[in-house]
């Protein structure tokens, strides 16, 4: 199509899902360096996504209940039509949002793949591709709108106070001496965590063995700091603990400078690769082709084919491709020793 004047692209949540939009987003502006885009994006999402220029951001407080969509839907009144809008989220709460927004074409996913009845509120739809990374499922829009694909950038400014907060914990003087490993070992949800002991256990190596700086990060939230707590009283060695202290910025800094990032499926796994630090994924409940770490997916620990055959049955070619195996004790599959190997032979081609 010709480059529309308006576009609005609607991805609410979550951190790692919003992130993927990314790549979308610079095709499209790069293919219509006139148009103006505008995204419709959950609150929390909002304060990492600011950082890209020439896009307006519109956020919606996912925990303010139907108010949210009414404010919304004013808003969206008082702007007018867009000529284009994009419809990447598959939720009865996005597509309550998709309503509230007026656009002769409103583009969303094939109705295969339409779950919870997206295709409702769309009126043109992608190609149907099976089994897809969900990054390239979104870039499907830009094949869609006839846009070519380009490779995957990200092109995320980081300001100089979240800059300047990464400079303290590893500095310019010791970055390229000291390698730095970061933990991040939380996702959002807690049957994706593996265990503490294993983590401490990891640390361990990565310090005796490479003489690696190792930070422990994440949010704020109870389960997370019980978990650095908890690593660090398992570690033979001092661990620096940032979980709880930092903005969303300022972790996208600290994770630019770091060698490597160790983390179960999670948003600092795709934030990592927005600023091209390697990704040791921890996968056995979720799998990593689907939504994995998109540059990384070489380096992740995949136990998800295990997990298939010890709680379902069956391997993991013969599942839905977005099951979840999110179920007590699927994380005990992956092992020490498989981490460690993974940091060895990244360490390895690092140097």
């Amino acid at each position: 199509m010709d480059a529309p004047e308006k576009v609005c692209l609607l991805r609410l949540s979550a951190i790692g899902d919003t992130c993927h939009v990314v790549p979308l987003l610079r095709t499209l502006q790069s293919a219509w360096p006139r148009t103006r885009f505008t995204w419709v994006i959950g609150k929390l999402e909002a304060k990492l996504m600011s950082l890209i220029p020439d896009v307006e951001l519109i956020t919606v407080d996912k925990g303010a209940g139907l108010s949210a969509f009414s404010r919304l839907r004013t808003e969206m009144q008082r702007r007018g039509a867009f000529d284009l809008l994009l419809h990447l989220q598959l939720s009865i709460r996005a597509s309550a949002a998709a309503a509230c927004i007026s656009a002769p074409i409103k583009l969303g996913f094939d109705k295969p793949r339409a779950r919870e009845l997206q295709w409702l509120f769309t009126n043109r739809r992608i190609e149907h591709r099976e089994r897809e990374h969900v990054l390239d499922s979104f870039l499907g829009f830009a094949d869609a709108l006839g846009v070519p694909r380009q490779a995957a950038r990200w092109d995320i400014p980081l300001p100089a106070a979240a800059l300047g907060y990464a400079e303290h914990l590893i500095p310019s003087s010791t970055k390229d001496g000291q390698p730095t490993l970061v933990i991040s070992a939380c996702s959002s949800h807690r049957a994706r965590n593996w265990l503490p002991e294993r983590y401490a256990a990891v640390a361990d190596h990565a310090v005796h063995k490479h003489g690696m700086r190792v930070i422990l990060c994440g949010g704020p939230a109870a389960i997370e700091r019980e978990m650095a707590a908890a690593i660090a009283s398992h570690a033979s060695v001092p661990l620096i603990d940032q979980v709880g202290k930092d903005t969303l910025p300022q972790l996208l800094a600290l994770l630019a400078r770091a060698t490597m990032l160790l983390t179960p499926d999670s948003g600092p796994a795709h934030m990592a690769t927005m600023v091209e630090t390697p990704v040791i994924g921890l996968y056995a409940a979720t799998n990593p082709a689907r939504s994995g770490p998109y540059e990384s997916r070489r380096w992740c620990v995949n136990a998800y084919d295990a997990a298939a055959h010890k709680f379902l049955g069956k391997p993991a070619a013969e599942l839905p491709w977005t099951r979840k195996i999110e179920v007590p004790g699927v994380m005990e599959l992956i092992e020490v020793p498989a981490v460690c190997g993974k940091l060895d032979e990244l360490l390895a081609l690092l140097k």
